[in-house]
């Protein structure tokens, strides 16, 4: 139980990634608070997580963000371990057929949505000494031939490099934050790409290890930088993409 009585909120947490993520840290002891802009879709992702609560929120509008933390508050009276996992894939396009619309809202949700978290947060983590554990994308580490996802990639980029700021903005306050960087993962995000056999091989086979990931392997990453396993680190970006960053 490495997370006894810790509190954690997990953004995105009904589905994916960060369901995965909000059952591992419950497993470990912690209370754990889901957030997702679908009520139906926060509820069902409740029912699979033991010791937790959903609270719905639009991660674009600041009122709702500060509505989550301050209901954690309210319940909990503390703050101690914030996963930024909330995110969205845009339609591949090449950059000249974006809408600059479909560019924002990408960068909105992405980026902008993490920093509104981590702004109503931090106040929290500072009485708690805290943790932080933003979910970027191994895109944010290279170009990808083909990828053609433009937004995305600058949005995993940007949160890669504010976590390096942040872990040193809030190290005198014994916040810890760090990065992890996933490759393709089998979640409903993916889905889309992973519709034929020949599309699963293919991304089988873009990653060295030979398949895509599992969402509990990066929730296991995730408990290691949210437990006191991690006690002496911050400002670390953990590629957990079965080698694909590195070819």
């Amino acid at each position: 139980m490495k997370l006894s009585e810790k509190v954690a909120l997990v953004t995105g947490g009904s589905r994916g990634i960060g369901l995965a993520t909000a059952k591992i840290l419950s497993e470990n002891g912690a209370s754990v608070i889901i957030t997702a802009k679908n009520p139906d879709r926060l509820e069902k992702g409740v029912e699979k997580i033991p010791n937790s609560i959903g609270i719905a929120a639009d991660i674009r509008k600041s009122d709702e963000v500060k509505n989550v933390v301050n209901e954690i508050i309210k319940k909990f009276g503390k703050l101690d371990i914030l996963v930024n996992n909330a995110g969205m894939f845009p339609k591949i396009k090449q950059l000249h057929n974006i809408d600059e619309d479909e560019w924002n809202e990408v960068l909105d949700v992405n980026l902008t949505g993490q920093f509104r978290f981590t702004k109503e947060a931090i106040p929290h983590l500072q009485k708690t000494s805290g943790s932080i554990i933003n979910i970027s994308s191994d895109a944010g580490i290279k170009a990808y031939q083909g990828f053609n996802a433009d937004a995305y990639s600058a949005s995993k980029a940007a949160l890669i490099l504010l976590t390096k700021c942040w872990a040193l903005e809030y190290s005198k306050d014994k916040i810890r934050i760090n990065c992890i960087c996933p490759g393709v993962v089998d979640t409903d995000m993916t889905k889309p790409f992973l519709n034929t056999q020949k599309d699963k091989d293919f991304m089988d086979n873009e990653h060295p290890i030979g398949r895509i990931g599992k969402p509990d392997e990066i929730g296991k990453a995730v408990l290691y930088f949210a437990s006191d396993d991690a006690s002496w680190t911050t400002g670390a970006v953990l590629t957990v993409d079965g080698g694909e960053s590195i070819k």
